[in-house]
């Protein structure tokens, strides 16, 4: 059985840690799969027969790590893509960018439209067809050697939006190849979804889930993490 890290499960729902490099759920890669790796925790564990329902809630982009929620019934799934729907699941993620903002704090309005011939999302404007609106509120918390660790609270779930919306500012997250450019930094993507808040599907509790990023790893390492957890 694949080594899952649980953070929290019920008869509802399961709350997992992704690791970075694994897909959320399966694509043209054929790869194992964040949503696989569940679906055969709970097959095996529980003895079920058969096919074992999971739903997948929300993505994290391959190279994202942090928390996830998989809902174990479609009346717990509906409920909560319901709460995505009316903004009433919380995402915040931890970003190594580089360089620091002008402006400490702020709010990115863009338009994005991906490209899937290359997979690719650009910025485009309003009138671009096919364009989806994207916003999201960071906060620069630590600068350090031409970086500094910030905290992006997601408005709208867009395909690789944080990374895009950063670069557009030019101040991409580091190990970002594919959209830093000339500004990127060879590595691990530093990018973390560190928590998760939502309303539980049945009991109605608010519930939040909190993960550090890997706190060894180069730039992680480079910063007060606990800091800015507020652990």
């Amino acid at each position: 059985m694949d080594e899952l890290t649980i953070l929290y499960e019920d008869n509802h729902i399961i709350v997992v840690m992704k690791p970075q490099g694994l897909p959320s759920c399966g694509d043209e890669s054929g790869d194992d799969n964040m949503l696989e790796q569940v679906r055969r925790y709970v097959k095996e564990k529980y003895n079920k027969p058969g096919n074992v329902y999971i739903g997948l809630i929300h993505r994290l982009d391959r190279p994202t790590g942090g928390v996830m929620v998989f809902a174990k019934t479609s009346k717990a799934a509906s409920r909560l893509a319901e709460q995505m729907r009316n903004g009433d699941f919380e995402k915040k993620y931890l970003a190594v960018l580089v360089g620091t903002p002008k402006e400490p704090k702020g709010t990115l309005v863009n338009y994005l439209k991906k490209n899937p011939v290359n997979n690719m999302v650009y910025i485009c404007t309003q009138t671009t067809d096919g364009a989806k609106m994207a916003s999201l509120e960071y906060r620069v918390l630590e600068e350090k050697g031409g970086y500094c660790l910030a905290d992006i609270k997601l408005h709208t779930g867009r395909t690789h939006q944080i990374r895009v919306q950063m670069a557009g500012i030019s101040h991409p997250v580091y190990g970002d190849m594919r959209y830093g450019g000339e500004n990127a930094k060879k590595g691990n993507l530093a990018l973390w979804a560190y928590s998760l808040t939502f309303t539980h599907p049945v009991t109605k509790e608010r519930l939040r889930f909190m993960l550090e990023p890997p706190a060894e790893n180069v730039p992680w390492k480079n910063f007060d993490l606990a800091k800015a957890l507020e652990l």
